[in-house]
C-alpha cells in the first residue's frame, strides 16, 4: 500500500473521529434552543391548536409532548422521548407507535415515526436562525415504503 492510498483512508477516520466529537454538542444544541413551548400556524378556527412543548430529560435530551385540540373541541396528547441517538423509543398515548431522533446538524433533526414496527413518517425538523420558528417537512410512508404524502407546517415559539 502506499502512502497516496492511506491519506484517503486517514482523511475518512479524521472526519468520522471529528463527527462523533461534535455529535453531542449538535444533540445538546437541538435540545436546549428548543425547550419551551411551540404554536402551530394554522387556518383552522378556534378551538383547534397543536402546541409543542420540549423539556429536558435525561442526559442531554429531551421530552416532547403534543397537545392538540381539533376543530370541533376534541382534546389529545402524547409524546416521547430521545437522546437524538436514532433509537426507537414508544410514544405514550398512541400505542403501538414509536419514534427516533437523529441530529443532522446543530438547528435540524430527522425524526422517524413507526407503527406496528413499520416507518410510516419522516420529519425534518429545523430551527429558524433567530431560534423562534420550527420548520416540519413531513413525508408520509404507505405499506409498501413509497412515499403517499408531503406537507409543511410551522411552529411559532410562545415562551
Amino acid at each position: 500500500m502506499t502512502h497516496s492510498t492511506r491519506r484517503p483512508r486517514a482523511l475518512h477516520s479524521l472526519a468520522a473521529l471529528a463527527a462523533l466529537l461534535l455529535l453531542p454538542a449538535a444533540a445538546a444544541a437541538q435540545g436546549e434552543s428548543r425547550f419551551g413551548e411551540w404554536r402551530m400556524q394554522s387556518d383552522a378556527p378556534p378551538p383547534s391548536s397543536n402546541i409543542m412543548t420540549y423539556a429536558p430529560w435525561g442526559d442531554g435530551g429531551m421530552q416532547i409532548t403534543v397537545a392538540s385540540t381539533n376543530a370541533q373541541g376534541r382534546s389529545s396528547e402524547w409524546g416521547y422521548t430521545t437522546l437524538f441517538d436514532g433509537v426507537f423509543r414508544a410514544v405514550e398515548g398512541q400505542e403501538g407507535s414509536e419514534t427516533a431522533v437523529e441530529v443532522i446538524d446543530d438547528r435540524s433533526s430527522r425524526i422517524t415515526n413507526r407503527r406496528n414496527g413499520r416507518v410510516t413518517q419522516v420529519i425534518i425538523n429545523t430551527l429558524s436562525d433567530d431560534g423562534d420558528t420550527i420548520h416540519n417537512e413531513y413525508v408520509r410512508f404507505d405499506a409498501e415504503g413509497r412515499i403517499v404524502g408531503v406537507s409543511h407546517a410551522v411552529y411559532e415559539r410562545i415562551r
